[in-house]
């Protein structure tokens, strides 16, 4: 069986990370995994709770696992959000965050993080909660730090959404050929 690379987009919301997802699995003709916390959401109402984050990273796994299973014949799949968007969420909101999330973020592997950054316009979205410009960038330098802190290759993608398309098609062209990549 093939390995299929795995890229994980993350960041705050409002980011672009959907729409980054969409055209950079275009581009590499494959799949892309969408976050399962804006169908969840959907369907049960923007009122959460605790419980309700842990309910989302399981459905966000089941989903990244099933369309994994899916791909034929491709190099990778692209995936809006894993598990420490999970993290720096439950943190954020209720200062606390469960020990199967951070089971998950210690077993499970990826090959490349995108991490977007907050300098695109805020699009408004009954589902978003954090338009103020200082809590994105609060958020943003949370997940700055998850980065950070762990070892898989990453980088920070800004600038418009064509730049942010551009930036991550050459990190990840460059993660292919070099060992060492400027973060």
């Amino acid at each position: 069986m093939e390995t299929i690379k795995k890229i994980v987009v993350i960041g705050p919301e409002s980011t672009g990370k959907s729409t980054l997802c969409a055209k950079l699995a275009a581009r590499y003709d494959t799949l892309w995994v969408p976050e399962y916390a804006r169908e969840y959401l959907e369907k049960n109402g923007a009122d959460y709770t605790f419980d309700d984050l842990l309910t989302i990273a399981k459905g966000q796994i089941e989903l990244e696992d099933k369309i994994t299973n899916e791909l034929s014949g491709v190099d990778s799949l692209f995936i809006d959000t894993d598990m420490y968007v999970m993290k720096v969420w439950s943190e954020f909101v209720f200062n606390d965050c469960t020990n199967w999330i951070l089971n998950r973020i210690a077993e499970r592997k990826y090959d490349l993080y995108l991490l977007c950054d907050t300098d695109l316009p805020w699009v408004e979205d009954d589902l978003r909660e954090y338009p103020d410009e200082k809590i994105r960038k609060t958020l943003f330098h949370f997940y700055k730090d998850a980065m950070v802190n762990q070892s898989t290759r990453w980088c920070i993608i800004s600038g418009n959404y064509e730049q942010r398309f551009e930036k991550a098609v050459k990190f990840i062209e460059d993660s292919t050929t070099k060992k060492n990549v400027q973060k």
